[in-house]
């Protein structure tokens, strides 16, 4: 009879540590960050067209924080290679909080869009430096897991601050908002000094102009911005769409959907680590189209949550799987790129959505705007479809720091 011998404990590769003192302080000045910025998101719009723009300026707001977000988030990679991590981090946090108490004195619609654009693009620094930096803190092997991780301490402020924002505007008065978010990003800058300047990378580094030029980088990114179309489109119109009467509606969406995001997001992590990032990304792709297509039919309160919750499921799918499957494709050096492309595609969907969507709406109506807002995002079925037949490229091995 043969015995069979079991494994030593020392022959098992122990996993190397998540959670280290770097990335804590990493997501002290993330908590930070994406609360200024989340308290403010869906606050803003309604702020502008309280003080007599509409629908058009509350699309414009969301745009100029957008589309200064992306001007922003193309410098940025060679703005962390001349100053470092630290300067460009504190940089960023310091734009997203003081710009912000300006709207306490004005809400004229030049000054909203100023604050706006400086805002956009603090906080393109702190997603572009603070993302490169993030993955380099996490280890390879743990990379989706990681990102997952990652995206629950990011989705806290969009899953409390996003419907908190709008509720404290209509309970406590915008510039209780304004402070609120000027605040959580000024005392987050205190977390900067403690975290790594420059990171020993290996590899070749890839630039902006080059990772555009590239087939695998870039199809992922246009996969995700089209997801990121309605994300614009809900936070700056959802309020508007919804009778005064049911603002519980609103706020109610507004926290499933971050909530159904953050979720699915641990779920494709956890699921790529083991079976790799590329399967989901259609799937996330097609829940976020029906999701957004739902809004057109939705009928009533319960309908627009349904709808939220499902858009927020395959947003969620598709922000872990398309940005794990960048950073998988590329060696340490080009992670900055990555997650310039990455974000430059998020908050390019988010401001021409929103945009779009304000033009389209008047012509229109909200119902058909949503309909067509989903029709649009199904084109990106295009390159996906022509990733996933692509030859897959191996995950880089990193060295060790």
């Amino acid at each position: 009879m043969t015995e069979t011998v079991a494994s030593s404990p020392a022959s098992v590769t122990p996993r190397p540590p998540l959670v280290t003192r770097p990335l804590l302080l990493r997501f002290v000045s993330l908590l930070g960050g994406s609360t200024s910025f989340y308290l403010l998101l869906a606050a803003v719009p309604g702020f502008a067209a309280a003080h007599g723009g509409g629908g058009g300026s509350a699309g414009l707001a969301t745009a100029a924080l957008m589309l200064s977000t992306v001007a922003g988030e193309l410098a940025t990679p060679a703005l962390v290679g001349r100053l470092g991590y630290r300067v460009v981090l504190a940089t960023g946090l310091a734009l997203l909080g003081a710009p912000a108490l300006a709207l306490t004195a004005s809400g004229a619609l030049w000054a909203v869009a100023t604050v706006c654009a400086l805002r956009g693009i603090g906080f393109a620094f702190t997603v572009v430096a603070g993302g490169a930096l993030t993955a380099s803190l996490v280890p390879a092997e743990r990379r989706g897991e990681g990102l997952a991780l990652v995206g629950i301490v990011s989705g806290v402020p969009a899953l409390v601050a996003l419907p908190l924002g709008v509720w404290l505007a209509a309970h406590a008065g915008y510039g209780v908002v304004f402070t609120a978010g000027a605040v959580s990003a000024l005392a987050a800058i205190v977390a900067v000094p403690g975290l790594p300047d420059r990171v020993r990378a290996a590899g070749r580094g890839v630039s902006v102009a080059e990772g555009l030029r590239t087939g695998e980088l870039l199809r992922p990114a246009l996969v995700f911005a089209a997801t990121t179309l309605a994300v614009g489109i809900v936070v700056t119109f959802l309020p508007l769409t919804v009778p005064r009467s049911q603002s519980g509606t609103v706020t109610a969406a507004l926290l499933v959907q971050p909530a159904a995001a953050t979720v699915a997001r641990w779920v494709a992590g956890r699921r790529g680590d083991r079976r790799g990032p590329a399967g989901l990304v259609i799937p996330g792709l097609l829940l976020a189209a029906l999701g957004t297509l739902l809004l057109a039919l939705a009928g009533g309160p319960v309908a627009v949550v349904a709808a939220m919750a499902l858009f927020g499921t395959g947003f969620g799918l598709a922000q872990n799987s398309t940005l794990t499957l960048m950073y998988c494709r590329v060696p340490e050096a080009a992670y900055g790129t990555v997650s310039a492309l990455w974000n430059f595609a998020y908050d390019a969907g988010m401001g021409v959505g929103a945009l779009a969507f304000g033009w389209v709406a008047t012509a229109t109506g909200y119902r058909w705007a949503f309909a067509l807002t989903a029709l649009a995002m199904l084109t990106a079925l295009a390159p996906a479809l022509t990733d996933r037949r692509s030859t897959p490229t191996p995950q880089t091995k990193e060295t060790p720091k």
